[in-house]
């Protein structure tokens, strides 16, 4: 792989994950800010992959899918909570 490729995976990596740690700081609400946490995790499992796929081997991938059912989990537990109560 050459390497600007890993450079411009970087940094596009890096960019994700500043925005997505701005838009957890600001909010303005609990589901933005659960949304930039799952973002956060892409961006993390994604960064793994690139890792995976530069170095050309597979010790990551018990580690993704960790990160990946935990923020499908998380999503799903704060949807649930957030959800309208009302009877209809």
């Amino acid at each position: 792989m050459p390497a600007w490729v890993l450079v411009l995976c970087s940094v596009l990596l890096g960019l994700a994950a500043l925005g997505a740690i701005v838009r957890m700081a600001r909010g303005p609400a609990l589901l933005d800010r659960v949304i930039a946490a799952d973002v956060l995790l892409v961006v993390v499992a994604s960064a793994l992959m690139v890792d995976m796929a530069a170095g050309r081997h597979t010790d990551h991938l018990a580690l993704i899918v960790a990160i990946t059912l935990i923020g499908f989990a998380a999503s799903v537990t704060v949807a649930r909570f957030v959800q309208d109560r009302r009877p209809r």
